[in-house]
């Protein structure tokens, strides 16, 4: 059940950026995992802010994001559009000249963060926001969803960072680790204040 109904009258509506991989990974639970989180989104009356493109994970977050009837903005950067087409829909593309003007984009419309099982880009991404609000230029809530405990290693490995002195212990507390699509629209729903329109 929608507990934290939008749009309502005179609120802002509020942005999830998702980070996830552009194929579909070995395990099919990631994909039906990625469907539920866009489902959820728009359940929940979040517009969603992806890649861009409509292939592996993303295709599934925005897809269900966009049949659940929320704006959904894609930023591609320009050498990717033909590698990750854009949804065939009337969503918003952007489009970059880089990845890194495609990540300050993402940063700067945002109001929260979902970590999605993804490969490089998706861990790139991660790191992008995570370093962000660790030096404190970046105040926004970030969730990484653990699905089938993919992201096990890079928390084991921020702890042996943090362990190690290159790093303080409050990193740990920069991120929601959480298992499930519920869980992350859950704690979307507890950490993001909606806001009065102007």
């Amino acid at each position: 059940m929608n507990d934290n109904p939008f749009p309502r009258r005179g609120m802002r509506q509020l942005s999830v950026c998702v980070f996830c991989g552009s194929s579909h990974g070995a395990d099919p639970d990631y994909a039906a995992t990625a469907k539920k989180l866009g489902e959820l989104i728009a359940l929940n009356g979040y517009a969603l802010v992806f890649g861009g493109g409509n292939v592996g994970l993303m295709g599934e977050v925005a897809r269900a994001a966009r049949d659940g009837g929320v704006p959904v903005r894609g930023i591609l950067p320009e050498f990717l559009k033909h590698v990750e087409p854009p949804l065939a829909t009337k969503e918003e593309v952007i489009i970059t000249p880089d990845l890194q003007s495609r990540k300050n984009l993402m940063l700067s419309v945002a109001d929260a963060f979902v970590v999605l099982p993804g490969g490089l880009g998706t861990l790139d991404e991660y790191f992008e926001v995570i370093t962000s609000a660790q030096l404190k230029v970046l105040k926004k809530p970030i969730i990484v969803l653990d699905a089938k405990g993919y992201f096990a290693p890079l928390k084991t490995l921020l702890e042996h960072v943090a362990k190690h002195g290159f790093a303080r212990p409050e990193i740990l507390t920069l991120h929601h680790f959480v298992p499930t699509a519920e869980d992350a629209v859950a704690t979307l729903n507890r950490l993001l204040v909606r806001q009065p329109t102007a």
